[in-house]
């Protein structure tokens, strides 16, 4: 992958222009995030929690960090796909949150719609994350007619995923 602004990953520095092995960027965001994702969820779902000020500035802040590398990673382009993911992904957000929470006999609706923010933030950043993996993975990042139809592909997918799941709680 090309990066879009200069990045150090270990001990290398890479500039603007670069490529980097797609393996040396996800493996590392997809276990960094999920450990950030999960406490943050934790958080903000626990019975005794912290306050709403604890959670958005933890999460708040590890939240601007990782838009702040995609930036950097895969440019304003790339990070524009995901707001896209954020449209398509709040269907999926609802149906598979509300999956998660019923397994601890809880519901969507017994928490506030503030304090939905940040897991559902890092729901959209680990989302795209796998877009971009997918992407990379496939090699369609570079063929315009490959990377149409996995992009349809993701989205049909998504579609049937979360289509299935909140079918089954209703």
């Amino acid at each position: 992958m090309q990066l879009h602004s200069d990045l150090t990953i270990g001990n290398k520095k890479y500039h603007k222009g670069d490529f980097v092995p797609w393996y040396y960027v996800y493996p590392f965001f997809l276990v960094h995030m999920g450990a950030f994702g999960f406490s943050g969820f934790a958080m903000a779902y626990m019975d005794d929690g912290p306050n709403l000020l604890f959670l958005f500035l933890h999460g708040g802040f590890a939240c601007l960090i990782y838009v702040l590398f995609y930036f950097g990673i895969f440019g304003v382009d790339r990070v524009k796909w995901m707001f896209t993911n954020a449209a398509l992904g709040l269907f999926g957000i609802y149906a598979q949150i509300g999956w998660i929470l019923e397994r601890f006999g809880k519901e969507v609706s017994d928490y506030s719609a503030i304090r939905h923010v940040i897991p559902f933030f890092y729901y959209v950043l680990y989302t795209f994350l796998l877009h971009q993996m997918i992407l990379d993975i496939t090699g369609s990042r570079n063929k315009p007619v490959r990377r149409k139809l996995v992009n349809g592909l993701y989205v049909g997918g998504s579609m049937m995923a979360y289509g299935s799941i909140w079918m089954a709680q209703h």
